[in-house]
């Protein structure tokens, strides 16, 4: 898939994704996957969240559900950025403070433009890169037979295995 944007690959238990990062729209949050992806961080991680027809997460959990620490502080919140968490986009996971994100990231398996940045009292999750290639798989993902951990976290009852995430360009 050729793309004019920088493109990670990542290969996971249920097939390859491919995507491009929007590094003019979310400079901080693009080189900050990056740095995540050249450490090698998310070897062997989870996608940890299924929340199906919503969203699939990943970057936090190894294999057992065993959270990862983060290697770089959390980055500046960058959602009011005119990208929108439309299907097959790629955005970070954060907690209840804006500017919390470190290296879990979300994929959205449909439009979820509710996260989208609407104030800077609502501000969304910044979107930051688009699937180019393996949208199958992220559909394959989000059909996994899952279970409700808690309110926020509906865990695969499988794990599904982000086995590496390489920078193509």
């Amino acid at each position: 898939a050729a793309s004019t944007w920088g493109t990670v690959c990542m290969l996971t238990s249920s097939g390859e994704i491919v995507v491009e990062l929007y590094d003019t729209y979310s400079p901080q949050t693009v080189a900050n996957f990056y740095k995540y992806v050249a450490a090698g961080f998310y070897t062997k991680t989870l996608i940890h969240r299924v929340d199906r027809d919503f969203v699939v997460q990943g970057g936090g959990y190894t294999s057992g559900m065993v959270a990862k620490t983060p290697l770089y502080a959390p980055i500046k919140l960058e959602s009011n950025n005119g990208l929108s968490n439309l299907r097959g986009t790629l955005a970070m996971a954060r907690r209840s403070d804006a500017d919390s994100a470190t290296s879990q990231f979300f994929f959205n398996v449909v439009d979820n433009t509710s996260l989208d940045y609407k104030s800077a009292t609502d501000p969304g999750y910044a979107v930051f890169g688009r699937i180019i290639s393996g949208l199958a798989t992220l559909d394959a993902i989000n059909v996994v037979p899952t279970y409700t951990y808690s309110q926020t976290d509906i865990q695969p009852r499988t794990e599904v295995l982000v086995y590496w995430a390489q920078r193509l360009k």
